[in-house]
């Protein structure tokens, strides 16, 4: 595998700043840290309202630089809580940002919602990732209900159930990475 990091984007879907995904994320970081370089974007919500009329021409830089650490990454981790049976409004501003290119095309992604209940934003997401044409699996997405209660107030994950599902997702994450990078190679 040699001396070279796989990049990785993880976008927090959610609106607070140290809310359970962002933590989330941190401890999935941590345990890749060797083979992965990471990049969180946040806050979602300092990103211009999505407009048609810019997506292509007079794209405002910011969303084109935004699109190129996508493009560029050799994976992308979504971690989002569920608001209102659905994908918050900025990741799903973000997302429609992209939909006039073909960033997410075959791009290795990880799905984690993590929420009181989560179920129906966790469909929504699967749905959406797949309409832009994102690589994934059953073993590269992952649901976490009642999340507040499964992580200490200091950010640390309580419960050992939880625990170990996330540290499976982080090696089949790692693992599709390292193999969409090698059959690119």
């Amino acid at each position: 595998m040699g001396t070279m990091k796989h990049r990785i984007i993880a976008i927090v879907g959610s609106a607070s700043a140290n809310s359970s995904n962002h933590i989330l994320v941190q401890y999935l970081a941590s345990l890749t840290n060797t083979e992965c370089s990471w990049e969180i974007l946040l806050p979602l919500a300092n990103l211009p309202h999505f407009n048609p009329e810019l997506s292509v021409e007079n794209t405002p830089q910011h969303i084109l630089d935004l699109r190129t650490r996508i493009e560029e990454a050799h994976g992308v981790l979504i971690c989002t809580p569920e608001y209102v049976f659905s994908i918050p409004s900025g990741l799903k501003n973000l997302i429609e940002w992209c939909v006039s290119t073909v960033i997410f095309n075959k791009k290795p992604v990880g799905l984690i919602t993590a929420s009181a209940s989560g179920e129906k934003g966790h469909e929504e997401l699967k749905l959406i990732m797949r309409t832009v044409g994102a690589a994934f699996s059953e073993e590269t997405t992952l649901l976490i209900q009642g999340v507040k209660g499964k992580f200490s107030q200091s950010g640390v994950i309580t419960d050992a159930e939880t625990k170990e599902r996330v540290e499976i997702f982080a090696k089949n994450f790692l693992h599709f990475v390292q193999t969409a990078q090698k059959n690119d190679e």
